[in-house]
């Protein structure tokens, strides 16, 4: 069964943040009241995080200013405004991680909400197609979208000055203390894998495919309870200076170019970020030009450093500060940065080579040889997280790497062909697919690709009941397995009876008879390395259910008693869609319309009476919908998204 998986982020998710302070913003430590009183700040590690899709292979937003809104009102606190030629950013490479944004001077107080404003003109979103999307993609593999096919919704302005501005409101309120005191987090999450974010509209015939982003609904923010377990996306800068103790280097953050040039080029940043260097454990540092790798616990001996450029793979400690795990240095910037960096597509046994997508999409061969070493990220493990976890050719052969894989290649010598890699670092090992067998101990995922040779049927063990696995929502520690429902991350399942439950919640089957093919349940999970549970291989601390989507249906019967019912082609039966209208869980809804060669999508607030009549007026028998949802035991298909149809119905 060929399935459109959905990627989502980790509960304890995080991913990259953008801008800085510096890049045009308010200088906030300056404020001061009318007194002359210089205003209270504290340092906030800004993140922008995402969850990645199968389907694209860049996704491009150039992300313009960001706002906090204080509680109790008051004018909104500008944090970033980006410089007028602001770099873009690919959300499809934060997939669990990010690129960091650094620590930003945030007036002290207590911000229930932020507005986040992306550029709305025509070439400020950028999109092309993964070289190898799921079967029936609308896009063609590996070519980039025209501006004039991408419909930005719901901009604002006039001429070539159009932007979007995304209010978010803090399920809990973030609170800013002074400096010195421990610092919040925000991670404010683009989810790539909504449904309803980028929609594609294939019209019957030879017509064009109009692609809809929509920013309404796919951003939120996601509470970080542990600074210390964030996964940076690995950073680009230019060194300004050494500490004179050899305790830190300074850098000037830097962008890759989008789209890629060849030589690939840096955008510079403007915000600068203070690196230090781990002096307990050592910090792997590689000379890209000499080709030669040392551990450092100071500085001291690179000197040589400012004015080159560098990749950094870093962790955040408890206090703020950025350590650095591992370091790439180079006098050109496109020798750091040609290392590939993306979701593995392919991983070949028989021919001890894996194949990774780059920024661009571009499928790029490395041959794995008895040397390479494969790392996993664990920040909040500084010895981990600067240990092999496997090397050579004997790691890729036992299967402990497969498509999907989100990595950082190191390559040996960059304009070698093959490319022979060095390290691999393993950002997020997400296993996804069709859950089955699940039983006390292990459960088993099967995912079917376009091509065979990338198929997998993996079966994973719980973590051991011992391990932690984070805090919940209340900061008190979680201890082995836990799961949750897409449609509702904050609401998990962990404990004594995690386990049983998700054995319970996984059991579902949606079928509509004749030829159609069932819906199952689809789940993904970013396994964990060496557990007591499974101390060779890999294990689940974590699986979310996902909505999987069924095919383009019809309107069977309309909505009564908050459920309607759909059919499909060749199927021989309708199934019955439950929904909720419940205020902080309602089933998002989209109405898309495409008229006069506008594509237009529109949310439909259920959760409020006017929203819940347009909602029923417009679903009545025969009207085209796309649902996302999770198969139920009863047969029926819980709906995360519904999207109606009116004027031009898309072929699928």
């Amino acid at each position: 069964m060929k399935l459109t998986m959905l990627r989502y982020a980790a509960c304890a998710a995080v991913a990259a943040a953008f801008a800085a302070c510096g890049g045009g913003g308010s200088d906030l430590s300056s404020m001061g009241s009318s007194s002359g009183a210089t205003m209270q700040t504290g340092n906030v590690p800004f993140i922008v995080s995402d969850a990645s899709a199968d389907d694209w292979a860049l996704v491009g937003v150039k992300l313009l200013n960001i706002a906090l809104v204080p509680q109790g009102g008051g004018a909104n606190v500008t944090v970033f405004t980006a410089a007028s030629d602001a770099p873009y950013l690919n959300l499809e490479q934060l997939d669990n991680l990010g690129e960091i944004l650094g620590n930003i001077a945030v007036p002290v107080g207590t911000y229930v909400g932020a507005v986040i404003t992306v550029g709305g003109n025509p070439g400020d979103i950028l999109l092309t197609v993964a070289a190898d999307p799921e079967a029936g993609f609308a896009g063609t593999a590996g070519s980039s979208i025209a501006s004039t096919d991408i419909e930005i919704q719901h901009t604002h302005g006039s001429g070539t000055n159009l932007t979007v501005p995304i209010g978010i409101s803090f399920d809990t309120p973030l609170v800013v203390a002074a400096s010195g005191t421990p610092n919040a987090a925000l991670d404010l999450e683009f989810d790539l894998s909504h449904p309803a974010f980028i929609l594609g509209h294939q019209p019957p015939g030879a017509g064009t495919t109009l692609w809809a982003v929509n920013f309404d609904g796919p951003v939120r923010r996601h509470p970080i309870a542990d600074i210390t377990r964030l996964v940076l996306r690995h950073m680009y800068g230019n060194v300004m200076s050494v500490a004179g103790d050899g305790s830190s280097i300074t850098i000037t953050k830097d962008y890759p170019l989008l789209p890629v040039a060849s030589p690939e080029m840096a955008v510079a940043g403007t915000q600068q970020l203070t690196i230090l260097v781990d002096s307990t454990n050592g910090t792997l540092f590689y000379d890209v030009d000499a080709k030669t790798r040392t551990t450092l616990t100071s500085f001291s001996s690179e000197t040589s450093l400012a004015g080159k450029y560098v990749r950094i793979a870093a962790r955040y400690q408890q206090n703020g500060t950025l350590v650095a795990t591992r370091i790439w240095a180079s006098s050109s910037f496109a020798s750091v940065w040609l290392s590939p960096e993306g979701h593995v597509l392919h991983a070949n046994t028989s021919t001890q080579t894996i194949t990774v997508t780059n920024e661009s999409g571009v499928p790029v061969a490395m041959q794995i040889d008895a040397n390479t070493q494969f790392y996993l990220r664990q920040p909040w493990s500084a010895i981990a997280d600067a240990t092999p976890i496997g090397t050579g050719t004997v790691f890729l052969d036992a299967g402990n790497l497969v498509r999907g894989f989100k990595v950082h290649a190191s390559v040996v010598d960059p304009l070698a062909t093959p490319l022979v890699a060095q390290s691999i670092d393993i950002e997020t090992a997400s296993y996804s697919g069709l859950i089955s067998l699940a039983n006390a101990t292990s459960f088993t995922y099967t995912h079917d690709y376009p091509h065979a040779a990338d198929d997998y049927v993996m079966a994973l063990d719980y973590i051991a009941p011992s391990s932690a696995n984070g805090v919940d929502s209340s900061g008190n520690p979680i201890m082995g397995f836990k799961y949750w429902n897409l449609a509702l991350p904050t609401l998990l399942t962990d404990g004594s009876m995690a386990i049983t439950d998700f054995i319970a919640a996984t059991n579902g089957t949606v079928s509509f008879g004749g030829p159609a093919p069932p819906i199952s349940v689809v789940g993904l999970s970013a396994a964990s390395w060496a557990d007591p549970a499974n101390p060779t291989g890999w294990s689940a601390p974590w699986t979310v259910l996902l909505p999987v989507p069924v095919p383009l249906a019809s309107v069977a019967t309309g909505v009564a008693s908050n459920a309607f019912s759909i059919a499909v082609a060749n199927g021989t039966q309708p199934v019955i869609v439950d929904f909720s209208n419940t205020g902080g869980s309602a089933t998002l809804v989209y109405q898309v319309d495409r008229s006069g060669g506008i594509l237009t999508v529109s949310p439909v607030d259920i959760a409020t009476a006017g929203g819940m009549t347009t909602f029923t007026d417009n679903l009545t028998a025969g009207t085209p919908v796309k649902v996302f949802g999770i198969a139920q035991a009863d047969g029926t298909l819980k709906a995360y998204v519904v999207i109606y149809y009116t004027g031009m119905a898309p072929i699928s």
